[in-house]
């Protein structure tokens, strides 16, 4: 009888375990949820369902948000930005690594 308690015990903990995640995550999804909405009624997109609003949703819920560390630019929009630099001044070997590296150090 002791040991199916604890059995009992152990698995209900191991269950709250794996739901606190989903728990902590529902509230950031809902302010997504709010923020797009919002974005939707600004954009005149009403609270119809419209094939413009349902397509404007579907991109703004799917969205990344971008990692902010101070208001500078990540890293990967960084290496976005320089290669799309060095493509427009056609620079090869040498000249470009040069460039990605004072590009990407400022």
């Amino acid at each position: 009888m002791v040991t199916s308690l604890r059995a009992l015990t152990f698995g209900l903990f191991m269950l709250g375990l794996g739901v606190t995640p989903f728990a902590m995550a529902a509230p950031a999804q809902q302010n997504k949820m709010k923020a797009c909405n919002e974005q939707a009624n600004a954009k005149k997109f009403g609270e119809g369902k419209g094939e413009e609003r349902k397509a404007f949703m579907k991109e703004c819920l799917s969205a990344k948000p971008e990692k902010s560390d101070g208001g500078k630019e990540s890293q990967q929009n960084k290496m976005k930005t320089c290669n799309k630099e060095a493509g427009e001044k056609q620079l090869k070997g040498d000249d470009r690594k040069k460039f990605m590296s004072d590009c990407l150090s400022n």
